[in-house]
């Protein structure tokens, strides 16, 4: 059996699984404390149920994401540990610092957000719901750092094994491709808790329900969300494009489907990349825009992938195409509904409008179709290497561990995510069938 394969398979899967719940809980730690913040101005006490409402979810979200990061940890030792030598010396603190800071920060208060709010009274628990805010933030933060370097490796030297080790802490930390990663990714987090709250807003309104909370639901769900949807437009996803287009150039061509590049480059809205005729089937393309969006100018020239050796083309092209596309198109989608939705809200029809109801009911899963496919897009055009230009993924993979192992433990992996799934959505399902606490 191909270990290579099995071990990115495991990582692959098991980062993907985890990752639909840290999404949740960082956005929804931002709308928790928005909703405790307008109870206490506006003296609502609905805005306070409604935040005790998501804090139950959160608990929910936070223990299982808990459970299901726990295995990621010891890949890097068990499945990729040529890799941890390699890189261990830097991305080590990141990874340390996640653990003991934002970790601990968030997982102690979030004791107090969930049992403490008679005795913390209303301050001490909005100070206690901006304390996992932070450390849940801070903690992603760590995180992209940590993916960052992957991507754009700064602030680094070689020792004399051929290791890497920290050089620069602070141009490591703030590295800039993190910075502006870290705005898109949060920013994303938000657009899929907004999607989450309006979708049981909207729930709700269609049953007739709750009916209070449900508006303030919407309301909120439907403000932040088309803000956060512009956020992931620009300037975040912007900045991240132009990063990609200076840095990964080859990846930035796989992405669009651009084989034959040069000046006035135009982006593709559809297409099917044919890497045997080294086109791409069937486009329908608007001239000059990749060059501008890429560079700043239409006259920029933007370089194709037959500019390049196909050893360093990413490994699978018509897969990051894909995910690439899926990832634009959706976030395109989102903008659309959010700003239908509060066109309806200003004008007082979104709560009695069944139609746009529905479509917020029904929305909630495309955000994490949306940020997985993103997540492909940055892991899939950063191959052929685990440190960009510096480390090949085929020399990470840990020598001791068969692709029979590989093989067994990732089928365990899916078998145990599988009861997680089922068990967190009866959980959450009881959540919504109670309903706000009144």
């Amino acid at each position: 059996m191909n270990t290579m394969f099995w071990d990115r398979f495991q990582f692959g899967f098991t980062v993907t699984f985890h990752y639909l719940f840290p999404q949740l809980t960082m956005g929804l730690a931002f709308l928790i404390v928005l909703f405790k913040w307008l109870s206490l101005r506006t003296g609502n006490p609905r805005y306070n149920e409604v935040a005790r409402f998501w804090i139950r979810v959160f608990g929910i979200n936070f223990a299982v994401g808990v459970v299901t990061g726990i295995p990621m940890e010891f890949q890097f030792g068990t499945n990729w540990a040529r890799f941890s030598n390699f890189a261990g010396g830097v991305i080590g603190q990141t990874l340390a610092m996640e653990g003991v800071f934002a970790f601990f920060l968030e997982s102690a208060f979030l004791g107090l957000l969930v049992f403490g709010e008679k005795r913390l009274g209303p301050k001490g628990h909005m100070l206690a719901a901006v304390a996992v805010f932070l450390g849940s933030w801070l903690s992603g933060y760590f995180i992209i750092a940590t993916n960052a370097f992957m991507q754009h490796p700064v602030g680094y030297t070689i020792d004399a094994r051929g290791n890497l080790q920290l050089a620069h802490f602070w141009a490591f930390v703030l590295n800039p491709w993190a910075l502006w990663e870290y705005a898109h990714n949060m920013s994303a987090s938000v657009v899929t808790a907004s999607f989450v709250v309006c979708a049981v807003g909207a729930f709700y309104t269609l049953l007739k329900q709750h009916l209070d909370h449900a508006r303030l639901m919407l309301r909120v769900g439907v403000m932040v969300g088309f803000i956060f949807c512009l956020l992931q437009l620009f300037p975040t996803g912007d900045r991240n494009g132009k990063y990609v287009a200076r840095y990964q150039p080859v990846s930035l061509a796989a992405m669009e489907g651009v084989f034959h590049g040069g000046p006035r480059t135009g982006i593709a809205i559809i297409g099917q990349p044919d890497l045997t005729a080294r086109k791409l089937e069937n486009p329908i393309i608007v001239p000059a825009v990749l060059s501008f969006l890429a560079y700043g100018s239409f006259a920029s020239t933007v370089h194709g992938l037959n500019d390049y050796p196909t050893s360093l083309w990413p490994d699978n092209v018509p897969l990051l195409y894909y995910a690439y596309h899926i990832m634009v198109g959706l976030g395109t989608i989102f903008i659309l509904i959010m700003g239908i939705s509060l066109l309806l809200l200003w004008r007082g029809k979104l709560y009695q409008f069944r139609p746009m109801l529905w479509v917020l009911m029904l929305a909630f899963p495309f955000p994490y179709i949306a940020t997985t496919a993103g997540w492909l897009t940055a892991e899939l055009g950063r191959q052929p290497w685990l440190v960009y230009g510096l480390y090949r993924t085929m020399q990470g993979t840990s020598p001791s561990v068969s692709g029979g192992n590989a093989t067994f433990s990732s089928l365990g992996f899916m078998g145990m995510y599988a009861v997680l799934g089922l068990l967190f959505a009866y959980l959450i399902m009881r959540e919504v069938g109670r309903g706000p606490e009144t």
